[in-house]
Formats: structure tokens, C-alpha cells, sequence
């Protein structure tokens, strides 16, 4: 007889009893293994346990599998017909959409039906009392399952339950809901959970209504999104903006004006977004550094320095110290329009002025510009300079330099040690980015348990 494995370390041995149970299809054991001085084996962190493990196991899409886990992410351009999608699969189509468009629907439907399934049997078989935190988390497999009807009867149901004091369904539920469909590509959905919240016996913050406009933002979308602003600057109103609420915008302006690819959006998109600093500017609002940052990167990346050097000043007369990523943004300007050194001073002053640490993001723009400009001396200086820093440059830099240098006939400046130093370093980078963790398919989970 074969000893299961966990799934998850982490996990109880009852919740991966019931996670197993789920991936083979099998109903639940009423009777599970646990202590028998335990009057309540399940508790509001291993009932969470289990439900947001479903997406994770249900929901990936093959495409998904053995990608990095970063924290970038990069959401989808058009709002999903899920109609369209549903029609495509079944005929064979080839669906051209955000990644969660590829899933296999049998999947995805088996792993909604057994959340539901294993929701309402632990309160039935068990007597547990579901609070905010279970019904959030079973809300967001609905969504992420894109079962938006059922969701919505879900929602009905529990904000019948627990009453004023312990309610199911709150503001923080609704907008959390908000920011996954807004992530999954359902855009016009979020913004009806948005509208629903009065259904569900909800006010809406000021955090919510951020997550909404972050939401249409995303889908350039921002006719809507200037509305709900509007309302928020009624006088008044009862969730003004913060300095959050015109950051998304002034963001999400300069991103998709870049991201349209015509010259005329560009410039629309970044004169909204200067009106935009100087509306907030005009309600008395004070802009951080992510408020400059962004409008400082919008400017640089369409070669509009005096207005950026225009805010680098103003902000240090509101006394907003800039970063790393201010100082990025001229660097990146500086180097592409092949004014190497102002690019450079750019980067001594961040050093001198103890606003960030260089890292391979400054050098790597100069770095390329020398080697363009055949300055191939300095190219290697800096090369050098980044590695003593602590930072290992990319394999693309790297390669450049030594090719610009063999070309120039300056190999005698290779050092062998710091050669190899790069080439180890950039070894075990490529091992750590590698180091992808199994996914295992069906057969490998049934071999996990006893047969």
C-alpha cells in the first residue's frame, strides 16, 4: 500500500485530505482522520486554505504552466465576452484573448462545482459558521471560474446571513471581488459589483471607487472612469478623492497613451494627464513621488525633457525627495537621444545625493549608448563599477561589451577574475530563474495518494 504524499507542506493533513478528494472527483469523507479531542476540525484558516487553493490547481491555463513567479503582471488590453469565448472552445476556434481565455472549461467547471460543494458540506456536516473571510474567498473562486451569475446569487444569499453585527458581505468583500475581475479581464462585471454593493447592503469607499477606476483604467476605458471621479469631487460627497485617485489616472494616462502606438493618442493622452497633476494640484492636493514618477516617466518616454526636468524641479520645492526611479527615467531619455553625458551626471548626482542605489536598471542605458558611440573604454568602466556595486549585469549587456571591446582591439582590459565573477553570477541567475516548481497534471496527483 502507497502512503500519500502532501500536497502542501504547509497545509494540514485535513486539508490536504479534502484538496485530494477534490482532484480526484471523489466525495468527501464525513469521518476524516483528525484528533478525537477536537470537537471542530475545521477552522476559518484551513476552510481558506482550501478555497483558494482551487484556482491554483483548477484554474491554470497550460499556457501557464512554467512561468516565473514574478510580481509583474501584465493585464489584458480589451474587456472578455465570455459568450465569445464559450462559443470559440466549443467549435475549436483559436482564441486570441488574456491567458485565462485558454483554460479547459471542464477544469474550470469541475473545480467551481466542488468549492460549492465543499462549502456548503462543512457547514452542514460540521456545523461551521462561515464568516467575511470564507465568503470572500468563495466569491473570488466564482469569479475567477467566471460563474458570474451564480456569484451573484451567492452574494444575495450570504448578505442575508450574520446580520448587522457579523455581516458576510461587506465593502471590503465587494471590492476586493472589484480587483479580481477587474484582473481577469471583466471589467464591465466589476463595475456591475461596483453598482450592486446598495443591493448587498454596502457603501462604497474610497478605496473602492480607486479599485473601480484602477479597473477601467487598465481597459482605457477612461470616459467612465473621469465620471466616478467627478462624482467623488462634488462638493460634499461622501468619499472624496485622495492623492491615490488621481495617481491612477495620471498613470494609466501616460501607459496607454504609449501603449496605443499613435503619435496623436500620445500626445492626447499626456496632455490629460498634465491637466490631470494640475487639477489636483488646483484642489489642494500634494503629489508624491509616485505621482511624479509617473508623469516624469510619461514625459521622458515621449522626449519631452523641459516639461520632466519642469517637475524634477518642482519637486524638489514641495520637498518630495525623488529615487531610483526618478533619476531611471532621465537616464533611459538621456541615453536614447545620445546625450551620454548628462545621462551620466544624472546617475553621479543619485549617488552623491543619496537618492537610490544604482543598480543594473541605471547603468545598463549608459552602457549601451557608450558602446553605440564607440566609447568602449568607459562602457567596460562602468561595467565594472556595476559589478563592484553588487549588481550582475544582463547577459545581452555583458556580451555587448566584450564584443565592442574585442572590435576595438581592447582585450587586454578584460580581467580575468571579473569575467569569471560576471559569469558565475549570471549562471546562478539563470539557475534561480529556472528553478520552476512542478506542476503536476492528474495522473501525478493520483499517484500521490493510496490506491
Amino acid at each position: 500500500m502507497k502512503h500519500s504524499k502532501p500536497l502542501n507542506r504547509n497545509y494540514t493533513p485535513l486539508v490536504n485530505q479534502v484538496l485530494t478528494a477534490m482532484l480526484k472527483n471523489q466525495p468527501f469523507d464525513p469521518n476524516p482522520s483528525v484528533s478525537a479531542t477536537t470537537t471542530q476540525p475545521w477552522t476559518s484558516d484551513s476552510v481558506s486554505q482550501v478555497l483558494t487553493s482551487i484556482p491554483r490547481f483548477f484554474f491554470q491555463s497550460p499556457r501557464s504552466i512554467g512561468r516565473q513567479a514574478g510580481f509583474r503582471h501584465r493585464a489584458p488590453l480589451k474587456q472578455r465576452h465570455l459568450r465569445r469565448e464559450t462559443y470559440e472552445f466549443h467549435n475549436d476556434v483559436l482564441i486570441l484573448g488574456p491567458a485565462a481565455a485558454h483554460r479547459d472549461l471542464s477544469k474550470v467547471n469541475l473545480g467551481v462545482d466542488r468549492a460549492l460543494d465543499f462549502y456548503y458540506w462543512v457547514e452542514t456536516h460540521f456545523g461551521f459558521n462561515h464568516n467575511e473571510r470564507t465568503c470572500r474567498d468563495m466569491a473570488v473562486v466564482l469569479a475567477k471560474g467566471n460563474r458570474l451569475k451564480a456569484l451573484w446569487d451567492f452574494l444575495k444569499d450570504m448578505s442575508k446571513r450574520g446580520g448587522s453585527e457579523s455581516p458576510l458581505v461587506t465593502t471590503q468583500s465587494i471590492t476586493c471581488l472589484m480587483k479580481c475581475l477587474g484582473e481577469e479581464g471583466l471589467v464591465n462585471e466589476a463595475l456591475a459589483a461596483f453598482y450592486r454593493m446598495k443591493q448587498f447592503h454596502c457603501k462604497p469607499d474610497a478605496y473602492a471607487y480607486n479599485t473601480i477606476i484602477y479597473a477601467l483604467c487598465r481597459v482605457g476605458d477612461f470616459k467612465k472612469a473621469r465620471f466616478l471621479l467627478e462624482q467623488m469631487e462634488l462638493p460634499g460627497f461622501r468619499c472624496p478623492p485622495d492623492t491615490f485617485t488621481y495617481t491612477i489616472l495620471i498613470s494609466s494616462y501616460c501607459r496607454y497613451g504609449l501603449e496605443t502606438g499613435c503619435r496623436k493618442a500620445t500626445r492626447r493622452r499626456l496632455w490629460e494627464a498634465n491637466h490631470m497633476f494640475r487639477n489636483m494640484l488646483f484642489r489642494g492636493f500634494v503629489p508624491d513621488v509616485v505621482t511624479y514618477n509617473a508623469l516624469i516617466n510619461g514625459c521622458c518616454k515621449t522626449y519631452r525633457i523641459e516639461r520632466a526636468l519642469e517637475l524634477f524641479g518642482d519637486m524638489k520645492k514641495r520637498d518630495c525627495t525623488p529615487n531610483r526611479v526618478t533619476y531611471d527615467s532621465f537616464i533611459r531619455c538621456y541615453a536614447a537621444v545620445n546625450e551620454i553625458d548628462k545621462a551620466v551626471d544624472m546617475l553621479r548626482r543619485m549617488q552623491n545625493m543619496n537618492h537610490g542605489l544604482a543598480t543594473s536598471s541605471s547603468y545598463t542605458p549608459i552602457i549601451h549608448a557608450l558602446c553605440e558611440a564607440g566609447r568602449v573604454t568607459e562602457a567596460w568602466g562602468f561595467l565594472v563599477e556595476l559589478v563592484d556595486g553588487g549588481s550582475i549585469p544582463r547577459e545581452y549587456t555583458y556580451k555587448l561589451v566584450c564584443n565592442a571591446m574585442s572590435s576595438a582591439g581592447e582585450v587586454n582590459l578584460l580581467d580575468d577574475g571579473l569575467r569569471k565573477r560576471i559569469e558565475d553570477g549570471m549562471q546562478r541567475r539563470y539557475k534561480h530563474i529556472m528553478k520552476v516548481k512542478p506542476i503536476m497534471t492528474r495522473k501525478g496527483y493520483d499517484s500521490m495518494v493510496e490506491t
